[in-house]
């Protein structure tokens, strides 16, 4: 077959209405239209149809196969709907017309022509086939074996033998239920008959659906030595769909068998459909085809269709979503009816999870209000619910093992060694990770390919379980996370991983370059190890790590521009560095000042390039939008506890996201009388409300990782990684989205603290180099030349608090 038309990859329903209503002249194009889409609702189905039509339009004249059977429906649909010049569909081999179909490939056939004959096993002539006997040989009619008891008592026989205490009635209703023909309870009697063990655990080997349908209705019924059978590849007692190599697997595992790499986006996984060479593709590559995408009659997008309306296709963001009243948390929103409860509840609750005030478990909320949470065992009856058969937990799914087994046993496959047991170093990951709250979010991840593949070499020692071995592996998020998990629960000792991301960075950078070895003195003995000293055994921050890269590489390109116009470091004068400096296509001049002044206490060179001399802040200092974001963030108890005090650090006392984000639980004094935070070398005094915010924080403080995190985090503000504080520019974008921005209020906030602290005191309370407070203070104007004399007569406290005036100005 051809390759559709754009106009059939487009849209091919008007295709077919055109072919249709060219060839019959008694019925309506909406007539028409509805035949159509009755036959044919589906895209694809639509395109072969229209297809066909196209290449062959004498189907619609003589109704003759070869032809998809769609179009044979359609012929007949058509006939049905009154149409006069429309053929019918005619027998391929005697030319009878055809009110419906008996296919054998492309060709359709009637009721005499269309079952192929077999030479009958007892009169050997060659007939169509009545009936199949146990070895499966063909019977004709006349010759068709007689059955010498009915099939459904020796099946009662069966299972009555294996569960005596199951009344007869309920085990032939399973039966009926099962195999509602006499010959499907035939071909069931003799399977079970031929291997019995398939109603006690072996079922995955049945050679007839109708087995594990009858195993279903025993269990269902009361039976106790009859179970379900597990899938023989994950072990899963799940519904058994498919039979591969013998056995029928679960859906799942019917999809990692049928597996291929898609044709445009390279997955490998299960392919959804195939496009016009037979190619296979995966179902996001389907789905974002433009071929199968539809224009959205409320955007006006050409998206996948969601929902089809008597107008017009939607996507599904302008697919509209019931509103109603949620049952839990009382608010109208989009949702639907729980099968739970059968109240309405929004999709939020859905999510929602907190301790359950039945049983004490945090699980996700089914009942209840937002008070009085409920889990779904405590919200419906026992009756209602199943039991899991790993560990007798109650479960909403016949079949299926609760979320913490199937972690469990996932868990035991990735992780055992050679001795079939949990390797030694990985047992803190695997009591961790199996004791989660949130075991379908471990699953997801373990599921993924990376995570699941490292783990299995790590444990079976195909890779060494060091970081050196995790280095081995390119470096990507997956990678960074799994490390930080492994980290978090003691498989690894901690290290600097901003340090030792921008050592390979340098060495990557720098590497082919005719200036390597002057770069690489410059970026490992100079900026890294300045680094290390400045952080005296503090990890780097990825601030730190930008700062250096920015300067390696304003060196490269000013390096870079040199040896263009034939110089070097030594050769080069100071108009030459002046010329880079003012040329249109220079990058990092500012950067290449720290390279240039090393460069020169080394005697690389002769130039001159001066620092930067801060002259005081540029922007503007509002004093009064200070205190008005100040008092919003103190008494506005809708914004979270984490960001109202990150927000009062940086107004009240000037401190940067990065800095604030790197507070520990140590830095938190609180005693019956007061609560200090430590910034600097001595500790500061909170006033309250700040106080009370700072030790809320400090007992509701969670991170966003769901793995690894044991919940002994020292942070004070945890992070998305396990072991990992919140990042410094993710708190500086969490600040700006509440309207605050935090250079220009920290500016402000170290301007007004400037004018009335001394250099000394402000250096050594909120933690700031005594040169820069110096700084702040001349740029204020602040005058304490006399604070010495006047401090030097007074007792020293431990702690002095700054502004103790707030809570008068708020």
């Amino acid at each position: 077959m051809a390759a559709p038309t754009p106009e059939v990859l487009a849209d091919p329903l008007p295709v077919v209405i055109d072919l249709v209503a060219g060839s019959e002249s008694s019925l309506s194009r909406e007539s028409i239209e509805a035949v159509v889409v009755a036959v044919a609702g589906g895209r694809a189905k639509r395109r072969r149809l229209a297809q066909a039509l196209q290449e062959h339009p004498s189907l619609l004249r003589d109704g003759r196969s070869p032809a998809p059977a769609v179009v044979g429906d359609l012929l007949i649909a058509l006939r049905n709907a009154g149409a006069c010049d429309i053929a019918a569909p005619v027998c391929a081999d005697c030319g009878k017309a055809l009110g419906c179909l008996q296919r054998r490939g492309q060709d359709w056939y009637c009721g005499a022509c269309g079952p192929k004959p077999e030479p009958c096993a007892d009169c050997g002539k060659l007939r169509p086939v009545c009936v199949r006997d146990r070895q499966q040989r063909p019977h004709c009619v006349a010759c068709r074996p007689k059955v010498d008891q009915d099939p459904t008592k020796t099946l009662l026989g069966i299972v009555a033998e294996l569960e005596p205490d199951l009344a007869s009635e309920s085990i032939t209703r399973a039966v009926l239920a099962a195999a509602p023909r006499t010959g499907q309870r035939q071909r069931l009697a003799w399977a079970l008959q031929d291997d019995p063990e398939l109603l006690t655990g072996a079922g995955a080997r049945a050679p007839v659906p109708a087995v594990l349908r009858l195993i279903d209705g025993l269990v269902r019924a009361g039976a106790h030595v009859i179970t379900r059978p597990a899938c023989p590849h994950c072990g899963r007692v799940l519904a058994l769909v498919k039979p591969r190599d013998g056995v029928r697997l679960c859906r799942n595992c019917v999809a990692k068998s049928r597996a291929q790499t898609c044709s445009r986006c390279g997955v490998h996984r299960e392919a959804a459909t195939r496009d016009q060479d037979g190619r296979p593709l995966c179902p996001y590559c389907m789905a974002t085809d433009p071929a199968n995408q539809e224009t959205c009659i409320s955007c006006r997008r050409r998206r996948a269709v969601s929902v089809r309306t008597p107008d017009g296709p939607l996507c599904n963001t302008c697919r509209p979503a019931k509103t109603m009243t949620c049952s839990i948390c009382g608010r109208s929103a989009p949702g639907e009816i729980s099968t739970i409860t059968g109240k309405p509840w929004c999709h939020a609750c859905q999510q929602r999870r907190t301790r359950c005030t039945g049983c004490g478990k945090v699980r996700l909320v089914r009942g209840g209000t937002l008070t009085e949470p409920l889990c779904a065992t405590c919200t419906r009856p026992a009756s209602f619910w199943h039991t899991c058969p790993g560990c007798g937990e109650h479960t909403q799914h016949r079949t299926r093992r609760c979320g913490r087994c199937s972690l469990r046993q996932r868990l035991g496959e990735l992780l055992a060694d050679h001795s079939e047991g949990i390797h030694p170093q990985l047992q803190a990951l695997y009591d961790n990770l199996a004791n989660q709250d949130h075991p379908k979010t471990v699953l997801s991840w373990l599921n993924k390919d990376v995570a699941a593949a490292v783990l299995h070499e790590l444990a079976s020692g195909q890779r060494a379980l060091t970081h050196a071995g995790l280095d081995e592996l390119p470096d990507s998020k997956p990678i960074r996370h799994l490390r930080a998990v492994l980290i978090a629960t003691g498989a690894l000792p901690p290290r600097d991983e901003h340090l030792v991301r921008l050592e390979r960075w340098i060495t990557a950078t720098i590497a082919g370059h005719h200036q390597k070895q002057m770069l690489h003195h410059y970026g490992v003995w100079h900026a890294t190890r300045r680094l290390r000293r400045r952080n005296k055994g503090q990890h780097a921050t990825h601030g730190q790590v930008l700062c250096i890269q920015r300067n390696i590489k304003a060196a490269i390109a000013l390096l870079d521009w040199l040896t263009a116009h034939g110089l070097d470091l030594a050769t080069a004068r100071q108009g030459d560095l002046d010329t880079w400096l003012t040329s249109d296509h220079r990058t990092g001049s500012r950067e290449a000042g720290n390279f240039v002044r090393w460069a020169k206490t080394q005697n690389l060179t002769s130039l001159d390039f001066a620092a930067t001399r801060w002259d005081g802040p540029s922007g503007i200092i509002d004093a009064e939008a200070r205190w008005e974001q100040a008092r919003h963030l103190l008494h506005d108890d809708t914004i979270k506890p984490e960001d109202r005090v990150a927000g009062l650090l940086v107004l009240l006392y000037a401190q940067t996201p990065a800095t604030i984000s790197r507070l520990t639980l140590e830095d938190v004094q609180a005693n019956g009388t007061n609560v200090r935070l430590r910034l600097g070398r001595e500790p500061i005094v909170l006033p309250e409300p700040l106080a009370s915010l700072i030790l809320q924080l400090v007992a509701s403080r969670h991170g966003h990782s769901a793995l690894g995190d044991q919940g002994t985090s020292s942070w004070l503000f945890p992070g998305g990684q396990p072991g990992r504080p919140l990042s410094g520019y993710q708190l500086g974008e969490r600040l700006r989205q509440l309207g605050l921005r935090p250079g220009q209020a920290r500016s402000t906030a170290l301007f007004q603290l400037a004018t009335e602290l001394p250099a000394a005191l402000l250096a050594r309370m909120l933690g700031i180099h005594i040169a820069v407070a110096v700084a702040w203070q001349r740029a204020s104007s602040g005058d304490w030349t006399g604070y010495a004399a006047t401090y030097s007569r007074r007792q020293r406290s431990t702690a002095q608090p700054i502004r103790p005036e707030v809570t008068a100005r708020h």
